[in-house]
This record gives structure tokens, sequence and C-alpha cells, in this order.
């Protein structure tokens, strides 16, 4: 039996994408349900004084081949986004107005789909509306809840409590009151939660 743990995630990166697809093979599999936490992972490199990924040119390369790499491993479908890094900040608000509807699973599902496997540009707001309307979602309605500023607060409250814990970097795992950091680290992570 595997415990619940808190995931902290961000749309942004492709290792967080991988890592939520492991996950969700877990849940299936264990009839267990994780504790998805939306941060912006900007705000929290920013707080831990950490240069993103995209910002290293040399990083930035290598990192295409390795999350190929472990998507193969995994037997995950997943394309490397021509359009990295996408600006996330909107869509990490509209994770909190998901979770507010009850429709936050489907939500972070769809929306991780659309930039790692269908490999669409989310920085176009026109296709974020394309995507909210195929969620059945208003999209006008939707957005504008995400900029309320609440919402706007929430996540900013998140982001600095996930850093208050420690938290660097996404995709991170709480279990056991035991931070992990990375996808590959999901086996320390699953063997943790089973204990």
């Amino acid at each position: 039996m595997i415990k619940p743990f808190e995931f902290y995630f961000d749309f942004a990166s492709p290792y967080t994408f991988i890592a939520h697809k492991e996950i969700r093979k877990i849940e299936k599999e264990n009839f267990v349900k994780m504790k998805y936490m939306p941060i912006l992972v900007g705000g929290l490199l920013k707080l831990s004084g950490i240069k993103a990924n995209a910002d290293i040119p040399i990083k930035a390369k290598y990192m295409i081949k390795d999350c190929k790499l472990w998507a193969e491993k995994y037997k995950i479908i997943f394309k490397f986004n021509n359009y990295f890094p996408i600006n996330t900040l909107n869509l990490m608000r509209c994770v909190l107005v998901a979770e507010k509807k009850d429709i936050a699973p489907n939500f972070i599902d769809k929306v991780f789909d659309v930039i790692w496997k269908d490999g669409l540009n989310l920085n176009d707001n026109i296709i974020v509306e394309k995507l909210l309307k195929n969620l059945d979602l208003n999209p006008k309605t939707f957005l504008m809840e995400a900029v309320n500023p609440v919402i706007k607060d929430e996540l900013k409250r998140r982001t600095d409590e996930a850093y208050n814990k420690g938290i660097f970097g996404t995709p991170s795992f709480i279990v056991n009151n035991k931070m992990f950091w990375g996808q590959d680290r999901l086996e320390f992570v699953f063997n943790e939660a089973r204990k």
C-alpha cells in the first residue's frame, strides 16, 4: 500500500510532466490520490537564487535529450515543446480556480498533455482559450477568475510556503516529512510512501 504524498508542480517543467505521468500510473495501480501542490517555479527559483535551465544554453540543450531518455524509460508519449519556455503564471493560477470548481485533476492532465505531448504554444492566449473551451469552460470567465487578487495571492503564498519547506525546484515531493527533488527520485519517493 502506498500513502498519498505532496507533489509540487508547475507545467513549465518537462521533468515535472514525466513525474506527473508516473504518479498517475501509481495512483491508478494503488487506488490512491496524491496531493497535487501547484506553485510557480519561476517565483521559487527567484526565491532560491537559482537560474532556470532554459536560461543556461548548454543545460537547456542537454535537457531535451535527457527528457526523451526518461520518457522512453517510462514509456511515456513525450514531445519537447518547441515554444519552451512556456510562461505558466496564468496557467498555474488557473489550477487554483480549477481546484475551487472541483475539476483540478482533469484540468492538470489536459494542460500537461497539451504542452508536453501535443507541443502546443500555451504562450498564445488564443490556444489557451481553445483549451478551456475543449474542457467545457467559459474562457473569459475562467481567465477573469484566475486574475482575481485572491487567486494571485494564493499562488504566491503557496510558492512561498514551498520555499519555506526547503523546496527549490520542480518536481518536488514531500512524504513522511522528507523532501525529494527530481523525477529521477520517484523510486525513493514511492518507497518512502510505502513505509
